[in-house]
Protein backbone atom coordinates (compact mmCIF):
# COMPACT_ATOMS: atom_id res chain seq x y z
CA UNK A 1 0.00 0.00 0.00
CA UNK A 2 1.09 3.48 -1.09
CA UNK A 3 0.05 5.36 2.47
CA UNK A 4 2.72 8.33 1.89
CA UNK A 5 1.00 11.16 0.21
CA UNK A 6 3.62 12.59 -2.24
CA UNK A 7 4.65 9.28 -3.08
CA UNK A 8 1.27 7.93 -4.03
CA UNK A 9 0.46 11.12 -6.27
CA UNK A 10 3.84 10.99 -8.02
CA UNK A 11 3.05 6.93 -8.52
CA UNK A 12 -0.91 8.12 -9.38
CA UNK A 13 0.80 10.59 -12.27
CA UNK A 14 3.18 8.42 -13.39
CA UNK A 15 0.50 5.46 -13.96
CA UNK A 16 -1.58 7.99 -15.77
CA UNK A 17 1.29 9.08 -17.92
CA UNK A 18 1.54 5.00 -19.48
CA UNK A 19 -1.67 4.62 -20.36
CA UNK A 20 -4.41 6.42 -22.53
CA UNK A 21 -7.18 5.17 -19.65
CA UNK A 22 -7.68 3.92 -16.00
CA UNK A 23 -10.52 2.93 -14.42
CA UNK A 24 -10.87 3.72 -10.35
CA UNK A 25 -10.41 0.14 -9.74
CA UNK A 26 -7.49 -0.45 -11.42
CA UNK A 27 -5.91 2.47 -10.13
CA UNK A 28 -7.32 1.48 -6.77
CA UNK A 29 -5.20 -1.70 -6.96
CA UNK A 30 -1.97 -0.66 -8.10
CA UNK A 31 -1.91 1.85 -5.22
CA UNK A 32 -3.41 -0.57 -2.79
CA UNK A 33 -5.77 2.38 -1.25
CA UNK A 34 -9.59 2.74 -1.86
CA UNK A 35 -11.62 4.05 -5.50
CA UNK A 36 -12.69 6.92 -2.41
CA UNK A 37 -8.76 7.61 -1.84
CA UNK A 38 -8.32 7.79 -5.80
CA UNK A 39 -11.35 10.20 -6.29
CA UNK A 40 -9.52 12.46 -3.77
CA UNK A 41 -6.14 12.21 -4.91
CA UNK A 42 -7.37 13.17 -8.81
CA UNK A 43 -9.17 16.10 -7.43
CA UNK A 44 -5.68 17.18 -5.93
CA UNK A 45 -3.80 16.65 -9.24
CA UNK A 46 -6.47 19.14 -10.61
CA UNK A 47 -6.11 21.72 -8.50
CA UNK A 48 -2.21 21.18 -8.87
CA UNK A 49 -2.81 22.12 -12.54
CA UNK A 50 -2.98 18.29 -14.04
CA UNK A 51 -5.96 17.71 -16.78
CA UNK A 52 -7.35 14.87 -15.45
CA UNK A 53 -10.83 13.73 -17.17
CA UNK A 54 -12.95 11.82 -16.09
CA UNK A 55 -14.39 9.04 -18.82
CA UNK A 56 -18.07 7.84 -19.12
CA UNK A 57 -19.04 3.76 -19.21
CA UNK A 58 -19.08 0.98 -17.38
CA UNK A 59 -17.46 1.42 -14.42
CA UNK A 60 -16.25 5.15 -15.24
CA UNK A 61 -12.19 5.80 -15.47
CA UNK A 62 -9.83 8.79 -15.91
CA UNK A 63 -7.50 9.81 -18.33
CA UNK A 64 -4.48 12.80 -18.68
CA UNK A 65 -6.09 15.02 -21.39
CA UNK A 66 -4.16 17.63 -23.48
CA UNK A 67 -3.34 20.83 -21.73
CA UNK A 68 -2.01 24.50 -22.16
CA UNK A 69 1.40 23.01 -21.02
CA UNK A 70 2.87 19.34 -21.25
CA UNK A 71 3.25 18.42 -17.64
CA UNK A 72 6.01 17.10 -16.22
CA UNK A 73 6.93 13.25 -17.03
CA UNK A 74 7.86 11.06 -14.74
CA UNK A 75 10.42 8.10 -15.82
CA UNK A 76 12.44 5.73 -14.19
CA UNK A 77 16.38 5.26 -14.89
CA UNK A 78 15.46 2.70 -17.92
CA UNK A 79 12.70 5.30 -19.22
CA UNK A 80 14.98 8.41 -18.95
CA UNK A 81 18.14 6.57 -20.43
CA UNK A 82 16.18 5.16 -23.15
CA UNK A 83 14.87 8.50 -23.87
CA UNK A 84 18.46 10.65 -24.12
CA UNK A 85 19.55 8.17 -26.56
CA UNK A 86 16.81 8.01 -28.47
CA UNK A 87 16.70 12.05 -28.97
CA UNK A 88 20.41 11.62 -29.83
CA UNK A 89 19.46 9.23 -32.31
CA UNK A 90 16.55 11.60 -34.01
CA UNK A 91 18.68 14.80 -34.20
CA UNK A 92 20.31 12.56 -37.18
CA UNK A 93 17.69 10.90 -39.12
CA UNK A 94 14.49 12.61 -39.06
CA UNK A 95 14.16 15.66 -41.13
CA UNK A 96 13.56 19.38 -39.21
CA UNK A 97 14.35 17.19 -36.08
CA UNK A 98 17.57 17.92 -35.19
CA UNK A 99 17.32 21.02 -33.56
CA UNK A 100 14.35 20.22 -31.60
CA UNK A 101 15.48 16.88 -30.72
CA UNK A 102 18.57 18.48 -29.18
CA UNK A 103 16.91 20.95 -27.57
CA UNK A 104 14.92 18.27 -25.57
CA UNK A 105 18.22 16.77 -24.81
CA UNK A 106 19.77 19.32 -23.29
CA UNK A 107 16.40 20.09 -21.04
CA UNK A 108 16.22 16.00 -20.00
CA UNK A 109 19.94 15.98 -19.44
CA UNK A 110 20.10 18.96 -17.06
CA UNK A 111 17.77 17.15 -14.93
CA UNK A 112 19.38 13.60 -14.68
CA UNK A 113 20.83 12.46 -11.78
CA UNK A 114 24.48 12.23 -11.87
CA UNK A 115 24.02 8.40 -12.19
CA UNK A 116 22.18 8.49 -15.05
CA UNK A 117 23.64 11.71 -16.37
CA UNK A 118 27.55 9.74 -16.73
CA UNK A 119 25.90 6.58 -18.05
CA UNK A 120 24.37 8.70 -21.04
CA UNK A 121 27.07 10.58 -21.71
CA UNK A 122 29.49 7.39 -21.91
CA UNK A 123 27.07 5.84 -24.04
CA UNK A 124 27.19 9.04 -26.61
CA UNK A 125 30.84 9.05 -26.45
CA UNK A 126 31.07 5.22 -27.22
CA UNK A 127 27.88 5.16 -30.11
CA UNK A 128 28.55 6.46 -34.13
CA UNK A 129 26.24 6.60 -36.60
CA UNK A 130 27.01 5.33 -40.14
CA UNK A 131 24.19 6.52 -42.82
CA UNK A 132 25.22 3.70 -45.10
CA UNK A 133 21.87 5.17 -47.06
CA UNK A 134 22.45 8.92 -47.72
CA UNK A 135 19.75 8.52 -50.73
CA UNK A 136 17.08 7.69 -48.58
CA UNK A 137 14.70 10.33 -47.69
CA UNK A 138 14.14 11.24 -44.65
CA UNK A 139 10.75 11.71 -42.76
CA UNK A 140 8.97 14.36 -41.64
CA UNK A 141 8.14 14.38 -38.05
CA UNK A 142 5.42 16.18 -38.19
CA UNK A 143 4.25 13.35 -40.01
CA UNK A 144 4.97 10.36 -37.95
CA UNK A 145 3.72 12.17 -35.09
CA UNK A 146 0.33 12.43 -36.38
CA UNK A 147 -0.16 9.17 -37.88
CA UNK A 148 0.98 7.71 -34.63
CA UNK A 149 -1.69 9.58 -33.08
CA UNK A 150 -3.96 8.46 -35.83
CA UNK A 151 -2.78 4.35 -35.02
CA UNK A 152 -3.16 4.74 -31.25
CA UNK A 153 -6.53 6.55 -31.06
CA UNK A 154 -7.73 4.35 -34.33
CA UNK A 155 -9.09 7.69 -36.13
CA UNK A 156 -9.10 7.62 -40.16
CA UNK A 157 -6.65 9.79 -41.88
CA UNK A 158 -6.87 11.59 -45.48
CA UNK A 159 -3.68 12.59 -47.39
CA UNK A 160 -2.37 12.49 -51.11
CA UNK A 161 0.40 10.03 -51.45
CA UNK A 162 2.75 9.74 -54.80
CA UNK A 163 3.09 6.03 -55.88
CA UNK A 164 6.34 4.74 -57.03
CA UNK A 165 5.56 5.83 -60.75
CA UNK A 166 5.09 9.23 -59.83
CA UNK A 167 1.10 9.74 -59.71
CA UNK A 168 -0.36 11.51 -56.91
CA UNK A 169 -3.89 10.49 -55.42
CA UNK A 170 -5.83 11.03 -52.64
CA UNK A 171 -6.29 7.99 -49.98
CA UNK A 172 -8.43 7.82 -47.09
CA UNK A 173 -7.13 4.83 -44.76
CA UNK A 174 -7.02 3.36 -41.55
CA UNK A 175 -4.14 3.76 -39.84
CA UNK A 176 -2.19 0.46 -38.14
CA UNK A 177 1.18 0.24 -37.08
CA UNK A 178 4.03 1.98 -38.25
CA UNK A 179 6.92 0.24 -39.40
CA UNK A 180 10.64 1.52 -40.23
CA UNK A 181 13.00 -0.85 -42.33
CA UNK A 182 16.04 0.10 -44.42
CA UNK A 183 15.99 4.17 -43.27
CA UNK A 184 12.33 4.39 -44.61
CA UNK A 185 9.19 4.53 -42.74
CA UNK A 186 5.97 2.98 -43.97
CA UNK A 187 2.17 2.97 -42.97
CA UNK A 188 0.14 0.13 -42.94
CA UNK A 189 -3.48 0.48 -43.04
CA UNK A 190 -6.83 -0.50 -44.27
CA UNK A 191 -7.46 1.64 -47.00
CA UNK A 192 -10.93 2.27 -46.69
CA UNK A 193 -12.45 2.98 -50.68
CA UNK A 194 -10.35 -0.21 -51.95
CA UNK A 195 -11.43 -2.14 -48.63
CA UNK A 196 -8.04 -3.50 -48.40
CA UNK A 197 -4.61 -3.54 -46.72
CA UNK A 198 -2.55 -1.36 -48.01
CA UNK A 199 1.26 0.13 -47.34
CA UNK A 200 2.64 3.35 -47.80
CA UNK A 201 6.17 4.95 -47.39
CA UNK A 202 5.58 8.31 -45.36
CA UNK A 203 8.46 10.51 -47.44
CA UNK A 204 5.60 10.26 -50.00
CA UNK A 205 2.62 11.14 -47.93
CA UNK A 206 1.35 15.04 -48.51
CA UNK A 207 -1.28 16.87 -47.42
CA UNK A 208 -1.88 14.82 -44.09
CA UNK A 209 -4.84 15.59 -42.33
CA UNK A 210 -6.97 13.65 -39.44
CA UNK A 211 -11.11 12.92 -39.78
CA UNK A 212 -12.34 12.53 -36.63
CA UNK A 213 -13.97 9.80 -37.70
CA UNK A 214 -13.09 6.80 -35.65
CA UNK A 215 -12.84 3.33 -36.18
CA UNK A 216 -12.85 -0.12 -35.04
CA UNK A 217 -9.20 -1.71 -35.38
CA UNK A 218 -9.34 -5.12 -37.58
CA UNK A 219 -6.72 -7.72 -37.40
CA UNK A 220 -3.46 -7.66 -39.39
CA UNK A 221 -3.16 -10.41 -41.96
CA UNK A 222 -0.44 -13.02 -40.23
CA UNK A 223 -0.97 -11.47 -36.94
CA UNK A 224 2.63 -9.10 -37.26
CA UNK A 225 2.55 -6.35 -38.98
CA UNK A 226 6.63 -5.98 -39.13
CA UNK A 227 6.49 -9.47 -40.93
CA UNK A 228 3.49 -8.74 -43.17
CA UNK A 229 5.29 -5.21 -44.22
CA UNK A 230 8.87 -7.21 -44.96
CA UNK A 231 7.24 -9.47 -47.35
CA UNK A 232 5.42 -7.48 -49.07
CA UNK A 233 8.39 -5.32 -49.55
CA UNK A 234 10.45 -8.12 -50.73
CA UNK A 235 7.87 -8.94 -52.90
CA UNK A 236 7.02 -5.35 -54.54
CA UNK A 237 7.52 -4.85 -57.79
CA UNK A 238 10.96 -2.71 -58.46
CA UNK A 239 12.71 -0.91 -61.51
CA UNK A 240 15.93 -3.15 -62.01
CA UNK A 241 15.77 -6.78 -61.70
CA UNK A 242 18.66 -8.85 -60.37
CA UNK A 243 18.41 -12.43 -58.77
CA UNK A 244 22.32 -13.98 -57.49
CA UNK A 245 22.44 -17.32 -56.85
CA UNK A 246 25.25 -17.66 -54.13
CA UNK A 247 27.94 -20.12 -52.96
CA UNK A 248 26.89 -19.17 -49.28
CA UNK A 249 24.50 -20.44 -47.12
CA UNK A 250 20.90 -18.71 -46.78
CA UNK A 251 22.55 -17.69 -42.68
CA UNK A 252 26.06 -16.51 -44.29
CA UNK A 253 24.16 -14.08 -47.00
CA UNK A 254 22.15 -12.75 -43.90
CA UNK A 255 24.62 -11.83 -41.80
CA UNK A 256 26.55 -10.20 -44.72
CA UNK A 257 23.90 -8.32 -46.62
CA UNK A 258 20.75 -5.95 -45.82
CA UNK A 259 18.41 -7.88 -47.83
CA UNK A 260 15.80 -8.92 -46.31
CA UNK A 261 14.55 -12.64 -45.32
CA UNK A 262 11.84 -13.00 -47.50
CA UNK A 263 14.75 -11.97 -50.48
CA UNK A 264 16.65 -14.92 -49.69
CA UNK A 265 15.80 -18.61 -50.79
CA UNK A 266 18.17 -21.32 -48.99
CA UNK A 267 19.05 -24.14 -51.64
CA UNK A 268 20.64 -26.42 -49.91
CA UNK A 269 23.46 -25.83 -46.83
CA UNK A 270 25.90 -24.34 -49.37
CA UNK A 271 24.01 -22.05 -51.31
CA UNK A 272 20.70 -19.96 -51.90
CA UNK A 273 19.27 -17.10 -54.36
CA UNK A 274 19.17 -13.74 -53.62
CA UNK A 275 16.86 -11.23 -54.85
CA UNK A 276 19.04 -8.37 -54.88
CA UNK A 277 16.47 -6.23 -57.32
CA UNK A 278 16.64 -2.53 -56.43
CA UNK A 279 14.72 0.83 -57.78
CA UNK A 280 18.40 2.12 -57.67
CA UNK A 281 21.43 0.50 -59.85
CA UNK A 282 23.79 1.47 -57.06
CA UNK A 283 21.71 -0.72 -54.58
CA UNK A 284 21.91 -3.80 -56.72
CA UNK A 285 25.59 -3.16 -56.93
CA UNK A 286 25.59 -2.97 -52.97
CA UNK A 287 23.70 -5.63 -52.17
CA UNK A 288 26.13 -7.83 -54.80
CA UNK A 289 29.31 -6.74 -53.28
CA UNK A 290 28.41 -7.44 -50.03
CA UNK A 291 27.83 -11.08 -50.40
CA UNK A 292 32.07 -11.41 -50.95
CA UNK A 293 31.47 -14.52 -52.22
CA UNK A 294 31.15 -16.27 -56.25
CA UNK A 295 27.71 -16.20 -57.47
CA UNK A 296 26.08 -16.46 -60.65
CA UNK A 297 23.70 -13.23 -61.96
CA UNK A 298 20.57 -13.49 -64.13
CA UNK A 299 19.45 -9.73 -64.62
CA UNK A 300 17.85 -7.57 -66.41
CA UNK A 301 19.71 -5.74 -69.05
CA UNK A 302 20.25 -2.12 -67.55
CA UNK A 303 21.90 -4.07 -64.61
CA UNK A 304 24.22 -6.19 -66.64
CA UNK A 305 25.37 -3.22 -68.39
CA UNK A 306 25.96 -0.50 -65.28
CA UNK A 307 27.89 -3.63 -63.93
CA UNK A 308 29.90 -4.22 -66.61
CA UNK A 309 30.93 -0.78 -66.39
CA UNK A 310 31.30 -0.67 -63.39
CA UNK A 311 33.93 -3.30 -63.49
CA UNK A 312 35.94 -1.54 -66.41
CA UNK A 313 36.15 1.39 -64.66
CA UNK A 314 37.62 -0.35 -61.35
CA UNK A 315 40.21 -1.78 -63.66
CA UNK A 316 41.23 1.09 -65.76
CA UNK A 317 42.03 2.55 -61.87
CA UNK A 318 43.87 -0.70 -61.30
CA UNK A 319 46.19 -0.39 -64.06
CA UNK A 320 49.91 1.99 -63.17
Amino acid sequence: MTSDLPARMLRLLSLLQTRREWSGTELAERLGVTTRTIRRDIDRLRELGYPVESTTGHAGGYRLASGTAMPPLLLDDDEATATAVALRTAAGHLTGMEETALRALAKLEQVLPHRLRTQVAALHQATATIDWRQHVPRTDPAVLALLAAACRDHETVTFDYTTRGGAQAPRRVEPHHLIASGGLWYLLARDTGKDDWRIYRLDRVARLSPTRHHFVPRPVPGDDPAAYVADKIATAPVRYRATATVHASAETVRRRTWALAGRIRPLDEKSCTVDCSSDHLTGVAQTLAALDTDYTLDAGPDVTAYLRETAERTTRALID
